[in-house]
This record gives structure tokens, C-alpha cells and sequence, in this order.
């Protein structure tokens, strides 16, 4: 949760949007989701937009100042701001094939004569509203796959190097096959012992150096979810990798391209970031568990438990299990919730298990009473489905 005074005024403003719009008010315990806009912006990010978008900047200078302010809040080297973190991808991907060759930069996507295969272990061939696989092949590159879905081994990972191999990507995201895939130090000691950049998708996730100090040579981030930027992607790590994905905004990259406002925005969050109260943000993410805990503890129609991130991500939402022949089902339960007034929007993409999670990390304030309220009402109702008796 953000402090009270930021969600009054986020609140207000979008809820009065969201009605001139003709949109629902919904309330978002699902988390940092594209899908329902990613993240509450910061203050910062917002004044920094309002105050640019009226100006004419030098553009190449600007990015040339966002480069500064990401290198210096992720370590890397060098640093970029591009229009989303799956452009961040193509990007970086395309310029692990060419290099700062401008001809090269011109012709892609047709690749013919450039290293062009990219190493990614199967299980982490996710899709996020597309699939990684196409924004991979968007660069002109083709995807080639490490180990099955139930495990990658050293041996595979190192006989798929070829002298056609660009780059190997590996995601961190809740959607990767979370067992008996190589992990990040394993992958950056293959690929480096060949001469074979590693990329890093880290779109979704909190730590801005780790991944880096791990070992990657490129990390692309979302500029818009923890961070609280607007809708963009980073690109963070080796100075020449960094120029070489940068060069493509002349290319391939152009219709991916960024606006000054987004750019000035990503470097207020990133700023903003590094001033952040983590733990008081944690403190309040902690009382909306705790309310909801005491707010479904009553009914006999679910259990519950607080889980961590699978990806270490420093905060734990609270998994709502449905249990048998209650009448409700998890995914039942999910959709009256998004149908209610006001609708709340649960992390509901495994609710053919039987449970969705109640995610705290998006809430404005008083956002964790009206979910409490509004599972209690569900919960109050006789489920769809299950006859009533006189």
C-alpha cells in the first residue's frame, strides 16, 4: 500500500476517470498485472510526466540522462528506457546479433549471416499476454530450446552452443517451470566459458542488482510494476550490449520507440525507489493479510495461508484454498468477486487447483476493508448452484 495521502489523490483521480470512461471501479488484489494497468504510479513519476510533456527536449539526450540514473540505481554499467519490457527483449536479443553494425541494425528482421539462435530452457518458454518465444523472433532470431519441461541438464545447455548461438535467455517469473531447470549462475558459467552473452528477464521483480552481481550481462525490468513508473521496460547491464540493443531504436526498435514522458517518468520512479520506505510499505502489506485472514477466518468453505513470492520477491500474498462440497469452487468464488460492486480482482490463474491468491501490493487505501467486505459477502451467499432447504 502506499502512504494515505498518495491514495486519497490516486483514489479521487481515478475513480472519476474511470466513470467519465464508462469503466468499472474495480479494485486490484491481483497484483502488479498488466492486464488491469500494472501498478499505482508514484507521485513522482506523475509530476515528472506533467512537467515534460510540455516541453521539447533533445531526445538522445534525455535517454543519454535515463542511462545515468539506471546505472546508477542497478550497478550496470550502462542503461536504457524502451517501450516495454517485452520490446526490452527484442531489443536486447537483437542486439546481441548485431552488434553496433548499422548495416546489420537496418536489415533486421531478416537475419541471414548473423549468429542468430538464442539458448532458452524450455520450461521458461512463458507467455505474459504474448509469448516470449515471439518477441524473441521479432528480432529476426530463432529459438532454441534447453531440456524439456521437467528438467535441463548442464550438458544440454552447453551442446546447443553453436557458432550460430547470439545469446541464451532466462526468465525469472511465477510462470517458469519452478523445479529442475539450471539456474541463473549455472547458465552465466556455460554461456560465459563459450563467449555467449546471458539476457535476463526480470520484468516483474523487486531486486534491481542482484541479477547483475549474479552474473547477467543484460537485465530488462518493467519500468511500470514494483517500480511504479509508467507503462515502459529497462534495459540495464554491459556497456556495449547496451549500446548495440539502444542502436535498434533506429531499426526494428522504432516502432517500439518511448516518449519523453516515459522516459522522464522511469527516472522519477527510479529515484523514488531508491528513497522508498520498503518496510513501512511492507507493514502495510502485512495489514491487509492480516485483515483478511480475520475477515475470512469464519467460513468453513475455505482455508487459508500466507505464502512468499516463488521468486523471492520480499512479500507474501494470501492463498484463499476452496474447499470440496461447499458449494463454492475457487474459480466460482473468483468471478462473484469480480462481479460485485465494487469488483475485486483476485490473482485468479490457478483456480483450476481450487485456490486463487489475494495479492496486497496494489491496494489504495481502505482497498484491503472493501475486499474483506466483499469475500464476506460472497461467502454470506448460498453458492451458486447449491439448493436451499426449508
Amino acid at each position: 500500500m502506499r502512504p494515505a495521502t498518495q491514495a486519497a489523490l490516486s483514489a479521487i483521480a481515478q475513480s472519476d476517470i474511470r466513470q467519465a470512461l464508462g469503466l468499472r471501479p474495480i479494485v486490484n488484489a491481483s497484483g502488479t498485472m498488466t492486464v488491469l494497468g500494472a501498478s499505482i504510479m508514484v507521485p513522482q513519476a506523475v509530476a515528472a510526466m506533467a512537467a515534460i510533456a510540455t516541453e521539447f527536449v533533445e531526445i538522445g539526450q534525455l535517454h543519454a540522462a535515463a542511462g545515468r540514473e539506471i546505472a546508477q540505481a542497478t550497478g550496470a554499467e550502462a542503461g536504457f528506457v524502451t517501450a516495454s519490457c517485452a520490446s526490452a527483449i527484442t531489443l536486447s536479443v537483437a542486439g546481441s546479433m548485431t552488434g553496433e553494425r548499422l548495416l546489420a541494425i537496418e536489415r533486421l528482421p531478416d537475419s541471414t549471416g548473423l549468429r542468430n539462435e538464442v539458448l532458452v530452457q524450455t520450461g521458461h518458454l512463458v507467455g505474459y499476454g504474448a509469448s516470449l518465444q515471439q518477441s524473441i523472433a521479432m528480432s529476426g532470431a530463432r529459438v532454441v530450446t534447453v531440456g524439456t519441461v521437467s528438467g535441463a541438464q548442464p550438458y544440454q545447455l552447453d551442446e546447443a552452443i553453436s557458432e550460430r548461438t547470439a545469446c541464451s535467455v532466462f526468465v525469472v517469473s511465477h510462470m517458469t517451470v519452478q523445479y529442475a531447470m539450471l539456474g541463473l549462475e549455472q547458465v552465466c558459467a556455460i554461456c560465459h566459458a563459450r563467449g555467449i552473452p546471458v539476457i535476463v528477464d526480470a520484468a516483474s521483480e523487486y531486486d534491481l542488482r542482484g541479477f547483475l552481481a549474479r552474473g547477467a550481462d543484460i537485465v530488462v525490468y518493467s519500468g511500470h510494476k514494483f517500480l511504479g513508473g509508467p507503462t515502459s521496460g529497462i534495459v540495464a547491464g554491459r556497456k556495449d550490449l547496451v549500446r548495440a540493443a539502444s542502436l535498434h531504436n533506429r531499426g526494428i526498435g522504432r516502432g517500439m520507440k518511448v516518449g519523453k514522458e516515459s522516459i522522464a517518468g522511469v527516472m522519477a520512479a527510479l529515484q523514488a525507489w531508491q528513497q522508498r520506505d520498503h518496510a513501512a510499505i511492507r507493514a502495510g502489506e502485512d495489514a491487509a493479510l492480516a485483515c483478511w485472514l480475520e475477515a475470512l477466518g469464519p467460513f468453513d468453505a475455505v482455508a487459508c495461508q500466507r505464502i512468499d513470492d516463488p521468486t523471492g520477491n520480499p512479500l507474501q500474498r494470501l492463498r484463499v484454498k476452496v474447499l470440496p462440497n461447499r458449494g463454492w469452487s475457487a474459480r466460482s468464488l473468483a468471478d462473484a468477486l469480480a462481479a460485485g460492486d465494487p469488483p475485486v480482482m483476485v490473482r485468479d490463474y490457478q483456480t483450476d487447483l481450487g485456490f486463487f491468491d489475494l495479492d496486497p501490493c496494489n491496494l489504495h487505501e481502505g482497498d484491503a476493508q472493501t475486499v474483506a467486505r466483499q469475500l464476506t459477502a460472497c461467502l454470506s451467499l448460498v453458492p451458486p448452484g447449491k439448493p436451499t432447504y426449508r
